[in-house]
């Protein structure tokens, strides 16, 4: 079992950030993924909202681990809240994190960054797929 939450002490994001060998991004928002058991750290997403968009810095593990599902849930949890903010347009870094990844939780590369149009995805209006 797991747990995400948003993080918003800057020195343990930071630390968080590290341990998934990404790094701070000034006024970011954090989200943490840690291990209900033990509390150790299992991965990060952290991202910004501006007028257009909801942009994704970073969706990665901590070293050494691989939980592609508990990940996948992280990934659409952070897209989740950023529709919930009023942001149709989710947007990723190519290096954002695994490509695999990226693209199975709705995003398509487009000219420097992948893209995913969250409208329908969350609210259940679309029960056969979203907007792409």
């Amino acid at each position: 079992m797991f747990k995400i939450t948003p993080v918003q002490d800057t020195c343990l994001a930071k630390v968080y950030l590290d341990s998934c060998s990404a790094i701070y991004k000034e006024g970011s928002f954090v989200y943490a993924m840690t291990d209900c058991d033990n509390g150790n750290i299992m991965g990060i997403a952290q991202f910004e909202l501006n007028e257009e968009c909801g942009y994704i810095f970073d969706l990665k593990e901590a070293n050494g681990l691989s939980d592609f599902e508990a990940m996948f849930i992280l990934g659409r949890q952070t897209m989740n809240f950023i529709n919930a903010c009023g942001l149709d347009i989710c947007r990723a870094s190519l290096d954002s994190g695994d490509e695999s990844l990226i693209k199975a939780i709705g995003f398509k590369k487009c000219d420097g960054f992948y893209e995913c149009n969250t409208e329908g995805m969350f609210d259940g209006s679309h029960c056969s797929g979203h907007k792409s």
